[in-house]
């Protein structure tokens, strides 16, 4: 679900953000302070709900939900105000909630369960890598377990090099220091992709001679969605990242750079 939040006041606007997301955990949130800016990025990204503070200095809430409307009549426009006077307005566009400041999750939650036109959920991935922090590979939200320890530290760099082929020389270099143990190597890359096949999830691995990758696609990812630009992994990223692995912190200086 991909959620538009606005408010002109930026306390606010992180209040709507933090009730949204404890209501929806997965749903794709982006906010905004400017009417105009929202209605720039909802004309070129279809969004499924838009949670809209009435009272904003450069736009009228309700003149924007009926812009959103004219775009795609099944938008779900739910208007968060102080004011109690708008709710005839609300009516007549068929607004699916109507929400009095202060904004609750409890509120949120509420309207979420009452939308007037329903939402076609993303299929969930059955694989995600957790990078912020320590890494973490999940299948059906349960860890993976490999033969080799050795085995999660090269998937951890794979997931980094997020979809680059990757050598045999350069994961013998970055495991071993640059040490001959090809027929090791050949044991983690096997441990790795038995582990995915018997999960039935071999798609998510591509191998070849002398190379193997991520495919990202077929993976949920914090960093992914991080480098995205997606807000719950913008606010996910407290520093940290793969923290286990000394090489993770050339990436982690980036992230942080970019911040």
């Amino acid at each position: 679900m991909r959620i538009i939040a606005l408010d002109d006041e930026k306390i606010a606007l992180e209040g709507l953000v933090d009730a949204i997301r404890e209501a929806e955990p997965a749903a794709e949130i982006h906010s905004f302070c400017k009417g105009a800016k929202a209605l720039e990025f909802y004309r070129q990204t279809p969004c499924d709900v838009a949670v809209l503070d009435i009272q904003v200095w450069d736009m009228n809430g309700v003149d924007l939900a009926k812009q959103m409307k004219l775009i795609n009549p099944q938008v779900n426009i739910i208007f968060a105000t102080g004011y109690g006077d708008y709710r005839a307005e609300a009516f007549d566009m068929h607004a699916s909630g109507y929400l009095v400041k202060p904004i609750t999750p409890e509120k949120i939650r509420t309207e979420m369960e009452n939308l007037r036109h329903p939402v076609k959920q993303l299929m969930k991935k059955r694989v995600r890598f957790h990078t912020f922090g320590n890494f973490e590979v999940f299948i059906d939200d349960k860890p993976v377990k490999f033969k080799y320890d050795l085995t999660k530290e090269m998937l951890a760099y794979l997931v980094d090099r997020n979809g680059v082929y990757c050598t045999n020389g350069e994961l013998t270099a970055l495991l071993w220091e640059g040490k001959q143990h090809s027929s090791y190597l050949r044991n983690l890359k096997k441990d790795l992709i038995d582990s995915f096949i018997q999960a039935g999830c071999q798609d998510v691995i591509d191998s070849g001679r002398n190379k193997i990758r991520i495919v990202p696609g077929e993976a949920d990812c914090d960093y992914y969605d991080w480098m995205a630009g997606k807000v719950n992994a913008i606010n996910q990223y407290n520093g940290e990242y793969m923290v286990q692995y000394s090489w993770a912190e050339f990436t982690n200086a980036a992230l942080q750079k970019k911040i």
